[in-house]
């Protein structure tokens, strides 16, 4: 997460190109041959972050609001989860699985969220904690027994909107996610 806009070489915000877009192009390059192999699965770690927020499709660079790291963070997350649960409804052979860790201590946390890590140190995961449910998701055949594009955490699918949040997103709205990163993506091949 980073704190303030900075761009990449290639004119990318960082936290996009990270996030959602990195995280695009290695999936997609990823899916012709996980589709050839015996228990494929791809795993996102995401956040539970992402739960306030509703994907923006018209502000993916943070160019048009005043910029808040934590908040461009979460919409990074919630645009992960959204992939997942495309990508599961597009390639059934794949098990496609989204988590969130709980709040783990890291070096991550300590510097990008200084005044949440300060209140919270002493109720933060260990790393080995934030690590169970994504070594689950990859390695039990429990975890394939869900549903394909679920949203998970401590080995539970867990829902992606809050009540009454309001973040839920069109099937329009998604689609239209997926053109603009392919657009974006297509810079890279």
């Amino acid at each position: 997460m980073v704190n303030k806009r900075e761009l990449t070489e290639d004119r990318l915000e960082k936290n996009f190109a990270t996030n959602t877009l990195g995280v695009y192009i290695l999936t997609i390059a990823l899916i012709p041959v996980l589709e050839k192999e015996h228990d494929p699965r791809v795993i996102t770690v995401s956040s539970g972050g992402m739960l306030v927020q509703k994907l923006n499709i018209n502000d993916l660079q943070s160019e048009r609001t005043a910029f808040d790291g934590t908040m461009v963070y979460a919409q990074n997350k919630r645009q992960q989860v959204v992939l997942t649960e495309h990508w599961a409804r597009a390639h059934p052979t794949i098990h496609f699985s989204s988590m969130h860790p709980g709040w783990v201590d890291t070096p991550g946390v300590q510097r990008s969220m200084p005044g949440f890590y300060s209140r919270l140190k002493d109720r933060l995961r260990s790393a080995a904690q934030g690590a169970d449910t994504v070594l689950w998701l990859a390695l039990t055949p429990a975890a394939t027994a869900q549903r394909s594009g679920c949203f998970f955490q401590d080995r539970k699918p867990v829902p992606t909107h809050l009540p009454l949040a309001r973040t839920s997103s069109s099937l329009a709205e998604e689609e239209k996610l997926m053109e603009i990163l392919e657009e974006l993506a297509h810079r890279f091949k």
